[in-house]
């Protein structure tokens, strides 16, 4: 039963990721502000409709970041994205190019000046990125990375990727750590959504100024430690 109940869900939020996202463009198309506010649409309806069809609530814990920062996120699924994005006030993201293409997906992209990265070129595509980044510094907000560069399944180990390290010395923000359970509930492939409680923490800030490797180090400490621990809140067995 729980299987048809995802099928259902998944069905109707293609359906209304549709609906949404084309009944905002014109609003979308003159204001960065329309662009936002049919992302956050979109997601408090899939929010509200996961509650009550597959029995998954969202859960936003920690004190969330309001002025211009850093996120460095970890990354398991579509989930994590939407809870992150809602739950700030002006988010845009770092991603990879290809997404421009997507219908929907890639027009809201642009409008809300997140940041496109080729992938397999990692200099070239750092140095993009940082250039890009730069360029986009008067549209303030937070700036949100995967630091391990992709979708990593619970209990799956990934290296952190040297970008956001290079941001954080670019940019001379605080970082604000970001650790989550989603993936136990709503996996990065495959149709099977869980009920129970999908969170995303927002983890005390790294300041400024540290040196890259010892801020790397700290990061990648703080957001699986922190997920792990989530993930055993949540009954997923994280091997030590």
């Amino acid at each position: 039963m729980q299987q048809i109940r995802a099928l259902l869900f998944i069905a109707q939020m293609y359906v209304m990721f549709v609906v949404i996202g084309l009944g905002y463009v014109p609003y979308a198309i003159f204001s960065r502000h329309g662009a936002r506010a049919a992302c956050k649409a979109f997601s408090r309806y899939v929010f509200w409709s996961m509650e009550w069809m597959i029995g998954l609530k969202a859960q936003v814990r920690g004190e969330v970041p309001q002025g211009e920062v850093l996120i460095a996120a970890k990354h398991q699924s579509f989930l994590d994205i939407m809870m992150i994005f809602t739950a700030l006030p002006s988010a845009k993201f770092i991603m990879k190019r290809d997404i421009l293409w997507t219908p929907i997906i890639g027009f809201y992209a642009k409008r809300l000046d997140c940041v496109p990265v080729e992938r397999g070129k990692r200099g070239a595509a750092i140095a993009k990125m940082v250039a890009d980044v730069e360029a986009g510094r008067a549209n303030a907000g937070q700036l949100i990375i995967y630091s391990q560069g992709t979708r990593v399944a619970p209990g799956v180990k990934a290296p952190y990727k040297v970008g956001t390290g290079v941001l954080y010395e670019q940019l001379g923000q605080p970082c604000v750590p970001v650790a989550i359970n989603v993936g136990v509930f709503w996996p990065r492939k495959g149709l099977w959504r869980k009920p129970g409680v999908a969170v995303v923490e927002f983890l005390p800030p790294i300041a400024p100024g540290m040196d890259r490797d010892a801020f790397m180090e700290l990061l990648e400490a703080s957001v699986e430690g922190k997920s792990d621990a989530l993930m055993r809140e949540a009954g997923f067995d994280v091997a030590d």
